[in-house]
C-alpha cells in the first residue's frame, strides 16, 4: 500500500497509508529505526452503538494545506452520519506530531461521538521488551523502550489529558491488541503491558445537532522520559493550534523563499513543483542523508527497504535542490559524502543515516576474482554535483575542507579505475543495480565527475592535475564514440562487455542514455544523441492510455503483466521526465518547449491527489507500484521544471534564467600538452592542504 502525505521536520518522519492510518514513524533519524515497522495505527470512530475503523466504509479525501507540510483530509461516513476534517503537522522545531480533529454530526439530534486512536508501536524495530503504561502526571499513555520514548495525548477547549485508555499484549498467543477492546466503545484502563505491547486511547464528544467540535491529539517523541513530559508541557504552553500554524506558515516561508516566475506555466505544474520541494525536505535527515524513500511496505518485496542512503540518488536530490537555493540541506550532503568516502577514493553501493554501511547485494568476489562492489556512478555524480553548488555559491571556505579529502581522492580514484587499453572506466554495476559491465551512462557520469575535478583543480590554482583530469575526460569520451556508439544501429549501446580487444556491446534500449546530455558529455543536438533518445522515444513509451517511459524494454522489476509489445515496462516517473529534459535541451523555439510541457502535464495527472509521486505506476490502472513517495521522482520534478523555466528565459530574452551566477567554462583548461598557464582564480591557494 503506497505511502501519501508524509510530514517531517529531518528528525521524525510520520507517513500514512491510503486510509489514512499512520504506517511509519521514523526518529530520530529519517529512514533509521521506524518504530512500527509499518504496522498501522487504526483509528475509530464509535457513535449510536456502531463502530468503524477507518477505512473503505469512509469516503476520504487526502491532501495538504497549500505550500506548506500540513494535511488537509476529509472523511465521511454517511452511514454513521459523521464527517471529520483532520489537519497533521510534525512541528518544524520540535520532534512532536500533531493531529486537528474537527468531528461534524451530520444528523437532526444530539449524539455524543467516541473518537479512538491505536498504538501498534515497534519501538527501534522490534516488539521484544516494549512498555506501554498510563502517566498520571501527565495524563498521557507513555511506550518506551531503552532510549527510545513516545509519549501520546490530547485535548480540547475545556480539558487537557487522558480519561479513556488501554494498554495491552499483541502478536502473542493469538491477542491482535486493545485496538479490539475499542470496538464495543469500552476501553479497559488498564494501566501497564511491557513485552509485545501496544495501547488505545478514547477521546468523548459530546455533539448536539448539526454541530461541529474540534480536539488535538499528540505524539511527542525523544529519548528519555524528561524529555518527552517537557514536551508535552510545551505543547500545552503554547497550544496544539498554535504550533500548527506556526508550522504550516514556516514552510510556506521555506518553499517560497526564492523569487521564482512561473509565468505561463499552468498551475497544476507549479502546484506539483512546490509540492515536491516539501516532500524531498521530509525525506533528508538533519545531518545530510538523503534517503531514497521510507515505505515500509517494499520489505514484502526482498525483507529489506529502501530506507537508505544511495549517493546517485543523493546527488541528484541535491542537484536539484542547489538549483533552487537551499544551499544549507546541499552542505549537509556533501559533508556526510566526505565523511564516508574510502581511503581509496570510492563509495560504497548505500548507507545508512548515521553514516554505517547499509545492506548491498553486490559480491566483493566474481568469478573467484576479487572486485569492487561499487556503482561508480554513485562517486562520480557526487563530485559533478558539488562542482553545481560551488559553480553557483562560489563557497570557498565551505570547499576548501573537501577538496583534498573528497575531490582530488574521488577524482584520483575515478582516472585509475579506468582500462588503461580502451581507456573507459573498469566494469562496475549500473545505476537500476542489475548488471556488471561498461555501462554508456555511467561512463557518461565518470567523464562529467572528472571535468568537474578538472573545474576545481583549476579554480584552486593545481593547473596540473587540472590538465590531467580533462585529459583523462576527453580520453574517455572519444572512448565512448569507439567502443559504445553502434554505427550500424546508429545509437549507443546500454552497456558493453570486454571481449579481447573490443566490448560486446547490449543494445537493448534504455532510458538512462539520457546522461549523454544531461551530464554535458555530449550536446543534445548531436547525431549520436538525437538518434539514441529516439530510440527511446519510440521503444519505452508505453502504449497504454496511462502512458509514460519505462526503464528499458523488457523490465521485470515489479511488472505488471500484459501485452509486452505495448508495454515495454511499467512507467517510470523519473524516466518520463527524462525525456522532458532532453526535449528542452533540444528545444529551438517555445514551441519545441510544449513537448516538455506536455511531459510534465503528464506527471502532474498521474499523481496521488495530495502530489506525491511512487516510484512507478501500474500501465493499466495508473495505481501506484513500488515505493511512495520515490525521492528521486520528486528531485527530478524539480530540476525538469527549473530547466524549463531556464530554456523559457534563453528563448524569449536571450538570457538564461539566473540560477547560477557562474559559468564553468571560466575555470576550464585545453587539454592539451604543454606549459598551459592557470587561469584559476585562486593560484597562490596552499598545495599541501
Amino acid at each position: 500500500m503506497p505511502r501519501d502525505i508524509p510530514i517531517g521536520n529531518g528528525s521524525l518522519l510520520i507517513t500514512f497509508d491510503k486510509d489514512y492510518r499512520i504506517r511509519d514513524i521514523y526518529f530520530p533519524n529519517i529512514g533509521m529505526e521506524n518504530h512500527t515497522e509499518g504496522h498501522p495505527f487504526r483509528f475509530g470512530v464509535w457513535v449510536d452503538g456502531y463502530f468503524s475503523w477507518m477505512g473503505n466504509e469512509w469516503e476520504k479525501k487526502l491532501q495538504y494545506q497549500e505550500d506548506a507540510l500540513v494535511t488537509d483530509v476529509r472523511a465521511e461516513n454517511a452511514s454513521m452520519g459523521i464527517s471529520l476534517q483532520m489537519h497533521d503537522a510534525v512541528d518544524f522545531y520540535l520532534n512532536v506530531y500533531i493531529r486537528q480533529i474537527t468531528v461534524k454530526n451530520l444528523l437532526d439530534k444530539e449524539r455524543e461521538v467516541r473518537l479512538f486512536l491505536n498504538h501498534d508501536f515497534h519501538i527501534s524495530e522490534s516488539v521484544v521488551g516494549d512498555t506501554a503504561y498510563y502517566d498520571p502526571t501527565t495524563k498521557s499513555v507513555i511506550h518506551y523502550k531503552g532510549k527510545r520514548y513516545f509519549l501520546i495525548n490530547h485535548s480540547d477547549a475545556i480539558k487537557n489529558g487522558v480519561d479513556y485508555f488501554a494498554t495491552g499484549i499483541k502478536e502473542l498467543h493469538g491477542a491482535e491488541g486493545t485496538w479490539r477492546d475499542a470496538e464495543d466503545g469500552v476501553l479497559s484502563r488498564h494501566p501497564i503491558s511491557q513485552g509485545s505491547v501496544d495501547s488505545t486511547i478514547g477521546i468523548h464528544i459530546p455533539l448536539k445537532a448539526h454541530s461541529e467540535y474540534t480536539v488535538y491529539y499528540w505524539i511527542a517523541a525523544g529519548t528519555t522520559y524528561e524529555e518527552v513530559a517537557k514536551l508535552n508541557t510545551t505543547v500545552w504552553w503554547k497550544t496544539p493550534e498554535e504550533l500548527m500554524k506556526r508550522t504550516a506558515n514556516y514552510w510556506r516561508l521555506w518553499v517560497n523563499k526564492e523569487d521564482i516566475s512561473f509565468d505561463g506555466l499552468p498551475t497544476k505544474i507549479v502546484k506539483l513543483f512546490k509540492r515536491s520541494l516539501l516532500i524531498l525536505r521530509t525525506q533528508i535527515d538533519n545531518a545530510g542523508a538523503v534517503i531514497a524513500a521510507n515505505d515500509s511496505d517494499i520489505i514484502q518485496f526482498g525483507k529489506d527497504t529502501y530506507s537508505y542512503m544511495w549517493p546517485r540518488d543523493g546527488a541528484l536530490v541535491v542537484y536539484a535542490l542547489n538549483k533552487v537555493g537551499y544551499s544549507d540541506i546541499t552542505r549537509r550532503f556533501f559533508k556526510f559524502c566526505a565523511d564516508i568516502l574510502s581511503e581509496d577514493g570510492y563509495l560504497l553501493h548505500k548507507y545508512n543515516p548515521d553514516q554505517s554501511v547499509a545492506s548491498s547485494w553486490h559480491p566483493w568476489l566474481k568469478e573467484d576474482k576479487v572486485e569492487l562492489p561499487i556503482q561508480e556512478d554513485e562517486t562520480a555524480l557526487v563530485i559533478w554535483a558539488l562542482w553545481k553548488y560551488f559553480d553557483k555559491y562560489r563557497d570557498v571556505e565551505f570547499i576548501q575542507p573537501l577538496y583534498r579529502d573528497l575531490i582530488v581522492k574521488a577524482a584520483e580514484f575515478m582516472i585509475k579505475f579506468v582500462d588503461k587499453e580502451t581507456k573507459l572506466p573498469l566494469p562496475s554495476y549500473d545505476l537500476w543495480e542489475e548488471r556488471h559491465g561498461v555501462h554508456t551512462f555511467t561512463v557518461a557520469a565518470v567523464v562529467a565527475g572528472i571535468k568537474a575535478g578538472g573545474y576545481f583543480a583549476n579554480a584552486f590554482g593545481e593547473c596540473d592535475r587540472a590538465i590531467k583530469y580533462f585529459r583523462v575526460a576527453g580520453e574517455m569520451k572519444n572512448a565512448m564514440v569507439k567502443y559504445l556508439y553502434n554505427r550500424e544501429e546508429n545509437r549507443f549501446a546500454r552497456m558493453g562487455r570486454k571481449k579481447g580487444a573490443v566490448y560486446e556491446l547490449d543494445m537493448n534500449v534504455d532510458a538512462s542514455l539520457y546522461g549523454l546530455f544531461s551530464f554535458e558529455v555530449f550536446s543534445s543536438c548531436d547525431p549520436m544523441v538525437q538518434s539514441t533518445m529516439q530510440a527511446v522515444k519510440d521503444v519505452l513509451w508505453v502504449k497504454t492510455h496511462v502512458g509514460g517511459i519505462a526503464r528499458y524494454a523488457g523490465d521485470y522489476y515489479h511488472r505488471v503483466h500484459g501485452d509486452v509489445n505495448s508495454v515495454p515496462g511499467n512507467p517510470w516517473f523519473i524516466c518520463t521526465m527524462w525525456l522532458a529534459e532532453y526535449e528542452i535541451a533540444r528545444a529551438q523555439n517555445e514551441d519545441d518547449l510544449k513537448k516538455a510541457l506536455s511531459i510534465l502535464e503528464w506527471v502532474a495527472d498521474h499523481s496521488l491527489p495530495s502530489g506525491v509521486l511512487a516510484e512507478q505506476i501500474n500501465p493499466y490502472t495508473n495505481e501506484p507500484v513500488s515505493v511512495s513517495p520515490l525521492t528521486w521522482s520528486h528531485a527530478t520534478v524539480v530540476t525538469t521544471v527549473i530547466k524549463y523555466l531556464e530554456k523559457m528565459s534563453l528563448l524569449i530574452t536571450g538570457n538564461a534564467y539566473a540560477y547560477s551566477r557562474y559559468n564553468s567554462k571560466r575555470y576550464a583548461l585545453p587539454t592539451g600538452s604543454g606549459d598551459i598557464p592557470c587561469v584559476g582564480e585562486i593560484s597562490n591557494f596552499d598545495r599541501t592542504l
